[in-house]
């Protein structure tokens, strides 16, 4: 007798939602443009308006169309950037509860290659985002949430100084774990706060230079030594990325 496998079949709104995206990714539906209305959709699918609904929704989750209601409304195209990278690999860090060695391990393993591309592409724009970042780590009058901001905002202005959206987003997702992790004063206190100043000006000073050896030497120099300082002040109580 001949057996059969069970068979499965794609709910409506997955199959509606995958043509909607395969065209979003291939450009023939163009970033901002707006998507045929809701009304159209049903007529030219032959779906009910529930099952357009439900794809349009899977698609603003997946941040390529935002839904505008009222008046000029409708769903519109947008494509993915470094957000998105961002949120899906702080989602798989928070979601596997990687632990705060692991993503400085992984930072060690990148971010020198992210200052050696910032050497090479920086703009005028880009320095400007590095120096606003470290006027405030430099400030020992700031907070340690002010602090600790600012330094997020100068290693991810160093990724995206680079202009390679992949590691900028990796490197956004990263650093807001790292600082997530060590927010608090058994890590950083004043001495931390003057050494991350003095590391972030010569890097800053290389990427400005243009010169790449200068600023992967002395980013590797920085990441490596955060790490020792960051993992010793820890050794008794590891800290995790959900530590608050």
């Amino acid at each position: 007798m001949i057996q059969l496998a069970p068979v499965t079949v794609p709910k409506a709104s997955d199959v509606l939602a995958a043509e909607l995206r395969e065209r979003i990714l291939s450009s023939e539906f163009t970033e901002g443009a707006a998507l045929p209305p809701e009304r159209e959709l049903v007529v030219q699918t032959q779906m009910s308006r529930a099952t357009v609904r439900e794809a349009l929704r899977i698609l603003e989750v997946q941040g390529l169309v935002r839904i505008k209601i009222g008046r000029g409304g409708g769903a519109f195209v947008q494509l993915p950037g470094k957000d998105s990278v961002a949120s899906s690999v702080n989602l798989l860090i928070r979601g596997r509860k990687i632990r705060l060695s692991s993503l400085l391990e992984t930072r060690e393993a990148i971010e020198p290659y992210c200052a050696r591309l910032a050497a090479v592409h920086r703009t005028d724009d880009d320095l400007a985002v590095l120096d606003a970042a470290n006027r405030t780590i430099a400030d020992e009058g700031s907070t340690m949430a002010g602090f600790l901001q600012a330094n997020v905002d100068w290693h991810v202005a160093v990724a995206t100084a680079g202009h390679n959206e992949l590691l900028a987003g990796l490197m956004t997702a990263l650093s807001r774990a790292i600082y997530t992790a060590t927010e608090n004063e058994r890590f950083v206190n004043t001495e931390v706060r003057r050494v991350a100043a003095r590391a972030h000006r010569s890097i800053t000073d290389a990427i400005r230079a243009q010169d790449p050896e200068a600023a992967a030497r002395r980013m590797t120099r920085h990441v490596h030594g955060y790490a020792d300082a960051a993992l010793k002040a820890d050794e008794r109580t590891e800290i995790t990325v959900d530590d608050r």
